[in-house]
Parts: structure tokens; sequence; C-alpha cells
């Protein structure tokens, strides 16, 4: 065999011994992400965390060195979590000291809960904090904005995942509250018309149905356009 296709044939292993390690480690980066889901709030899609694990992963793969005598499961361990931890640093838009604060706010809750054995009340979070009540509840409305909404949610009939957009109108005009509106005002404007005389029910049907200039309608009518007016 020459040089050249010892080379070929090496480079070859290496991409196959590439793609066993990476076919192996794949279910360990599901299951990272799956522990690091479990304390996001909802809105954090799981997919995405798999997806940056599995980036972290092969960058493992390329940066993986063997003369460490380090496992490449534990290395690989190692690199999945960190990307994963970092696109939810870049997906982060709060302050990381608000985020501090969250997790002091729910440990105090929690504690005092267990002390209580009810939720505890503002008042007592506070003095648990050490801090005054309106202090509080100023940080509460700040640590409220870091929760985003889904427009995901489980549905009442079925309970599968739906989209809230495919239920709103998609003209403000189609809510339940104006089409009820617009029905009770044709009502009363069918009304105010029948009790019109003819000739004047005759100008309104020529202008505003067939759309008449008012000349045209007096034509019609055999009046003038000011008497139309």
């Amino acid at each position: 065999m020459t040089e050249a296709s010892k080379k070929i044939s090496s480079a070859w292993a290496d991409q196959d011994e590439r793609e066993r390690l990476l076919m192996e480690q794949l279910p360990q980066v599901r299951y990272i992400a799956r522990r690091i889901h479990e304390r996001l709030p909802r809105h954090v899609p799981l997919e995405d965390l798999v997806h940056a694990g599995v980036v972290g992963l092969i960058d493992a793969l390329h940066k993986y060195d063997h003369g460490k005598h380090v496992q490449f499961g534990s290395y690989a361990k190692f690199r999945i979590r960190g990307a994963i931890l970092d696109s939810l640093r870049e997906m982060d838009w709060s302050p990381r000291d608000l985020r501090r604060k969250a997790r002091r706010l729910e440990e105090a809750h929690n504690d005092l809960r267990s002390q209580l054995g009810r939720n505890p009340s503002e008042p007592e979070l506070a003095v648990e904090l050490g801090m005054d009540l309106r202090g509080l509840q100023m940080l509460l409305g700040e640590i409220n904005g870091l929760e985003v909404g889904s427009l995901r949610v489980e549905s009442p009939r079925d309970g599968k995942e739906e989209d809230l957009c495919e239920c709103l109108p998609d003209d403000t005009e189609e809510t339940p509250l104006f089409l009820c509106l617009r029905s009770e005002m044709k009502e009363l404007l069918a009304r105010a018309i029948s009790e019109l005389p003819e000739k004047e029910r005759q100008v309104l049907a020529l202008y505003y149905y067939q759309e008449l200039t008012m000349k045209e309608v007096g034509s019609v009518l055999g009046v003038g356009e000011s008497r139309v007016s």
C-alpha cells in the first residue's frame, strides 16, 4: 500500500470513528437537554436545547485529544452542557443580577412554605428577605417581566397542542361583540328607513346602493340636485 493510500485509509477510519462516537453520544445530548429543560419556563423549546447540545457534541469531536487520557464520554458531557448553557445565555435578555434575585426569592418562598405549611404572604416574604413590602412588590413586578407566554397551549377539547393564533380573528371587526353590535345597528337602521316617506327611501337606495350622483338621482326622481341634497 502506498503512503497516499495509507493516509486515505486513515482518514476514512477517523471519519468512521467520529460518526460512531457521534451516534453513541446522541442519547446523552437529549438526556442533558431534558434535565436542563425541566428547570426552565415552558416557553423554551426542548428541541432548541437539543440542537445546541448537538453543536457542542460536534465541537467536542473536533477538539478531543486522546493524549489527555480522558474518556470521550466524560469530555463530551462537559462540552454538551456548556453549549446548552451558552445558548440559554444568548436567549436571555434579562440582567444576571435580576435572575439571582429571582432565585433567592424562590428559595425564600420554598423555605417559608415548608415552615408554615402554606404559601407565604408578601409581608412574610419581605421579612424573610430583609426588604420592605414596597421593595418586594417592585421586585416581583420586575421578575414577572422575565416570563414569556406561549401561544402554544393544550386544547381543552382533545388535549392536543394548538396554536392560539388559529383561534384569533384576522380582523378586529370580526369579534363576537362587534358582530352583535353591527347586527343591532342594521336592525335599527332598517327600522328608521322603513319609517321614511317613499321618495326619501328612493333617494337613499339610488345614492347609497346604486351609487348614483345627486344630479343623477335628481334626474330619476324629477327634482333638482339641491332638493336631493
